[in-house]
């Protein structure tokens, strides 16, 4: 049964990569129990997650990226192209997963986690220079890009509270093909299959101008960092 293998939790964190000086993406894992909820608007709200950071809500948090979810599955194939640990956590997840199909699951999809909390499939995440920069990996906007397994930011339909260990079950799955791969690499380097993102409904209208417009998102891979 797929499952919460670690919930993680960020702090505001200095650094020199983005223009705030701050930022919250190094989230640790903690035993919780953690109160989640809908944080409201973008650019007002921040995580969905009680006592996470984040830093720059132009750019981050609201109710459409309430929740970031990585798959621990994911994170070891990085971990061996790396060729360095990537403990839980390490991509500035919230949720590190284990036996769910992050990168397949369709816009929309629900997940019920723990006893209460119904969390719903919103958008992919886009990489950054201050994800490079935390990283310190060169040029690892492209090659995250090029993998198109980019994690799933995740809506809060029902809050509650939820404790790493805590299973995780799909208990909706909307009638259409439309997964966090396809708007990724729609939303990036495949901008010719951006009309095929509008039968999505749960779609943030953000994504959904672009996909009518059909005007993918420019990446900013220009952060100078030392491998390690």
């Amino acid at each position: 049964m797929p499952f919460l293998l670690s919930l993680n939790l960020g702090a505001a964190t200095t650094t020199g990569y983005s223009d705030l000086g701050v930022t919250g993406i190094d989230k640790k894992p903690v035993a919780g129990p953690v109160e989640v909820r809908a944080p409201g608007l973008k650019g007002v709200g921040g995580s969905g997650l009680v006592d996470d950071r984040v830093c720059d809500l132009r750019h981050h948090g609201g109710n459409d990226q309430a929740v970031y979810a990585y798959a621990r599955e994911d994170l070891d194939t990085w971990a061996v192209e790396l060729a360095r640990p990537l403990p839980c956590g390490a991509f500035g997840e919230n949720l590190t997963t284990s036996g769910i199909d992050v990168t397949g699951a369709l816009i929309g999809e629900r997940w019920q986690i723990g006893a209460d909390v119904v969390l719903e499939v919103a958008v992919p995440r886009i990489p950054c220079r201050v994800f490079a920069g935390w990283l310190g990996e060169r040029g690892w906007v492209k090659t995250f890009t090029a993998r198109a397994a980019p994690g799933a930011y995740l809506r809060v339909i029902e809050p509650g509270v939820i404790r790493s260990g805590d299973g995780i079950t799909v208990v909706h799955r909307p009638d259409h093909e439309v997964t966090i791969n396809l708007v990724f690499r729609a939303l990036t380097n495949e901008s010719a299959l951006l009309p095929r993102l509008l039968v999505a409904d749960a779609l943030p209208e953000e994504a959904q101008e672009r996909a009518r417009k059909r005007a993918p998102i420019e990446l900013d891979d220009s952060v100078r960092v030392q491998p390690w």
